[in-house]
């Protein structure tokens, strides 16, 4: 008889509940877990399909060093001794020729252990450049903006308390695809309240066909969007006086810069009929309560963080934040440390004239500086310093949990870069990716089933357990061990930013001060303080003026436009209309299938079945147009890297616009032969660039609505 495990899964960001039914050492089957407050027994696709990314084949079971010239795709097996030794030694010839700082760590996105595990390696070897491969198009755009309006980010998964709605407004989101358990909330308080459904997006969605109002909207003008709805507010007063009266600084500013915005004005940059917008407006601002909820649609394009601000700002003015149905802002509990708030936590930083030195604290001093609230490289600038060895090089790179080389854009200059400019490469994950070929160690990474640890990175007011299902294949680690273990090796390290001994005892360290142990953790499942409303009555909000900072007074001080504003895309119809004869369509890319979490899950069997080739979607006028069909593999090429194309198999719908054409990312054929797995030929990151002009304050590249043109 099977046992069962209760455990939550890692397939995405959501962090689902489940239940593990193991038999004879192995998971056969996982389900929803119809107690948990996340997902109340849903699973998704790809959540069912984690027994086989526990147990395929061809996961990484040993270390690997490399045996051949870089890429060569030869390696040896060796014990995990060799590979700490040989790492340590290679880490220490370069702390010793260049300085700490030439050392980098770069990580993928969350919720993978490797989150917290990285950056505090990164602290213990005195370096600051903890590098992301996504941050500054995935949710550092939103807290940045965020933590300088009200203090904290609850637009994204966290905050948004759809079941006690009265209307919903989704933008740049498609939480059906990504956060699937929070998008049936949606489709829940639809069927149960009559809970009125905004959606705006380039493209109909499954959410977006079953929404009250669509607002089809341009790529990358979202900004201009929020503030014609903010004119229309404040013109009709349909704002919450009382709160924007009592706890919002800067009204009368945002009353001004609404007025470059007329109605007119916006519907000519959006795309979207005046009416329309007129619409929305009076529909959110006087639907109560009502929530909005983006996600990084918005965020990569040149405006980002003042989109996120702005959507911000429209939470407030309408008196929707932190109540009941609305935008609610987190809770925690008491004695509890949070790893996601060790990368940020002074106990775990380096020095302020040591983070300094982070590559780009002078350019992006929000994001990347000594005062920033989660320090981090952003990517493209990690990227140029490889290539430039300005303003200082980097010329070690240990990358656990990420896959740049699909992942970040221009993937063909940076391969081979990292293949010419790094002296050392350490790869941490599940699988051979295109970024562990050209690795000189790779390291077998622990999946989520194979690993004891605290989930809170999503959640509001509970904390869970996510408890070891099975038992890690071969000799895989969890990410921390590897942490732990090579700053043991390094006589250099100060362990003091690694002070605890195994994972056990880091596990136990984060809710000592609960008064529990994380194996009583793991008996609950999960925690729960009770739900506070209007918590900002008691201690005013996190920011300078312990107000909702319409007019940001930070922003102010560093120079940067203290109101939300619009700037055009750098290739478009309006900035560069002498490129429509040759790049005729609307490029919007990074959306993805429920199957798929970036580029992970190509070599898994159920999830490729599903979904077994990168997909170009192209409105019936457009076929005609093009002479396309369904099924035909054709070539995209964009302005932004010359030269270059990758090819995608047609999808015909009447759910894009005929001016615009949209790829998933993250393509790459794990069964293709190696080094490049297949990484080159239907990657969109290949024709997209990471060069200036970038996003002014975290470094945003645009991804969405570049121009581009298809041909067979």
């Amino acid at each position: 008889m099977a046992e069962i495990v209760r455990s939550v899964c890692q397939g995405c960001h959501v962090e689902c509940g489940v239940l593990a039914h193991v038999e004879g050492g192995e998971i056969i089957k996982i389900e929803g877990d119809p107690e948990h407050p996340m997902n109340r027994g849903f699973t998704c696709v790809k959540g069912r399909a984690q027994n086989e990314v526990a147990h395929h084949p061809d996961r990484l079971k040993y270390p690997l060093r490399r045996s051949g010239e870089r890429g060569s795709g030869k390696w040896e097996r060796i014990s995990w001794d060799e590979a700490l030794d040989g790492i340590a030694e290679k880490l220490t010839e370069v702390r010793d020729q260049y300085a700490p700082e030439s050392i980098g760590f770069i990580h993928g996105t969350g919720p993978r252990s490797s989150l917290y595990s990285t950056p505090l390696l990164a602290t213990a070897l005195g370096t600051p450049n903890v590098i992301s491969v996504d941050l500054h198009i995935c949710y550092i755009p939103s807290l940045t903006g965020e933590k300088w309006t009200y203090g904290t980010s609850i637009l994204m998964e966290q905050g948004p308390e759809y079941l006690n709605a009265d209307c919903i407004m989704v933008m740049g989101g498609n939480p059906l695809n990504s956060h699937p358990a929070r998008g049936i909330e949606i489709l829940e308080a639809r069927k149960k309240r009559g809970t009125k459904l905004i959606v705006v997006d380039p493209r109909r969605i499954e959410l977006a066909a079953k929404a009250d109002l669509w607002l089809q909207i341009r790529p990358g003008t979202d900004v201009a969007l929020t503030l014609g709805m903010m004119r229309v507010i404040i013109e009709e007063e349909l704002y919450d006086k009382d709160f924007v009266e009592k706890w919002c600084h800067g009204f009368d500013a945002l009353t001004e810069r609404v007025k470059e915005y007329p109605l007119e004005k916006v519907s000519e940059i959006t795309w979207i009929p005046v009416d329309q917008i007129k619409e929305a407006a009076r529909l959110y601002a006087t639907t109560k309560p009502a929530v909005m909820h983006h996600r990084v649609a918005i965020e990569h394009n040149l405006n980002s963080v003042q989109t996120c601000r702005a959507l911000g700002i429209l939470v407030a003015l309408t008196g929707n934040l932190d109540v009941p149905g609305g935008n609610v802002l987190p809770m925690s509990h008491e004695g509890l440390i949070p790893q996601h708030s060790l990368w940020e936590s002074p106990r775990f930083r380096l020095p302020p004239e040591k983070e300094s030195k982070r590559i780009g604290a002078d350019i992006y001093p929000l994001v990347s500086g000594p005062e920033s609230v989660l320090p981090f490289v952003v990517g493209p600038l990690a990227n140029e310093t490889i290539r430039t060895g300005k303003p200082y090089p980097i010329k070690a790179l240990f990358c656990a949990g990420g896959n740049p080389i699909v992942n970040m854009q221009d993937v063909k200059r940076l391969w081979e870069s990292y293949k010419r400019d790094l002296d050392l490469i350490v790869v941490a994950d599940f699988f051979m990716t295109p970024t562990a070929e050209l690795a000189d160690y790779v390291l077998p990474a622990a999946a989520w089933m194979e690993r004891d640890e605290m989930c809170e990175l999503s959640y509001v007011n509970y904390i869970s357990a996510r408890q070891k299902v099975v038992e890690p294949p071969g000799e895989c680690w969890h990410d921390l061990k590897m942490s732990l273990e090579l700053a043991k090796r390094i006589p250099w390290a100060d362990r003091n930013y690694l002070p605890w001994e195994d994972v056990d005892a880091f596990n136990d360290a984060m809710v000592e001060g609960m008064g529990i142990t994380f194996e009583e953790l793991k008996g609950k499942s999960f925690d729960m303080v009770p739900m506070e409303y209007r918590k900002y009555e008691k201690d005013g909000f996190n920011t300078p003026t312990g107000k909702v900072e319409i007019f940001s007074t930070e922003f102010e001080r560093r120079g940067y436009d203290p109101l939300p504003f619009f700037r055009e895309p750098p290739e478009s119809p309006v900035s560069t209309p002498e490129l429509l004869d040759e790049y005729p369509y609307i490029l919007y890319t990074g959306s993805r299938h429920i199957e798929y979490f970036h580029s992970e899950g190509r070599q898994i069997k159920t999830l490729r079945d599903r979904v077994p080739d990168p997909l170009l979607e192209i409105h019936p006028e457009t076929a005609e147009r093009e002479n396309m069909k369904d099924g035909d593999w054709v070539w995209i090429e964009t302005p932004q890297v010359k030269g270059e194309r990758v090819k995608f198999r047609v999808k015909v719908t009447d759910t894009i616009h005929p001016k615009m054409v949209h790829t998933r990312h993250g393509w790459w054929f794990p069964e293709r032969p190696a080094p490049e797995r297949g990484c080159f030929d239907s990657n969109i990151n290949v024709v997209m660039t990471d060069d200036p002009p970038r996003e002014d304050i975290c470094g945003s590249v645009r991804t969405r609505g570049t121009l581009c043109k298809i041909y067979t």
